[in-house]
């Protein structure tokens, strides 16, 4: 059974993001192909959570291979766009005072509940549910796509640094 919404995702408006691509790309390093953001509409740094979202184009990388005939938006690509969004929140915040970036530490309770395809808007909401500064962050996230759960989950990002 899909989780209650994380936050009314319904009142934002996707047109007029808080930030928009070019700000999300002063934060979050991915590039190209890669970038799985559009805008976040909505930071909420009491419960340290956010919205963004993806608009899913029919120019979209993985179309091409992932499925030909029928493209299907790959679940690790929704993960991507989750991790991408609590990337932002965790480097924008500084929630984990260190680190350059935030990467994969695991994911947890993912569920697909429904596919995405080209012309979707996805919106994402992800919230910070555990941080241990220095070591780890835990988020909760959901999609959702034509006001339906498409996916949801939990992830745990660790910070990396440039220097070896």
């Amino acid at each position: 059974m899909p989780a209650e919404p994380l936050y009314d995702y319904k009142k934002y408006n996707y047109d007029k993001p808080l930030f928009t691509l070019d700000d999300i790309r002063k934060v979050n390093p991915q590039r190209h192909e890669m970038e799985q953001l559009s805008g976040i509409v909505y930071v909420d740094t009491v419960n340290h959570g956010l919205i963004g979202f993806k608009e899913v184009t029919d120019d979209e990388f993985w179309i091409k291979g992932h499925m030909p005939g029928f493209p299907l938006m790959p679940g690790v690509i929704l993960c991507e766009a989750a991790a991408q969004l609590a990337g932002f929140y965790a480097r924008k915040y500084d929630i984990l005072k260190a680190g350059d970036y935030l990467g994969f530490g695991g994911m947890n309770e993912v569920r697909f509940r429904a596919p995405v395809y080209p012309g979707c808007r996805l919106i994402i909401c992800a919230r910070t549910t555990l941080v241990k500064e220095k070591r780890m962050a835990q988020f909760q996230f959901q999609g959702y796509v034509n006001d339906k759960q498409v996916f949801n989950g939990e992830m745990i990002g660790v910070p990396i640094s440039r220097g070896r």
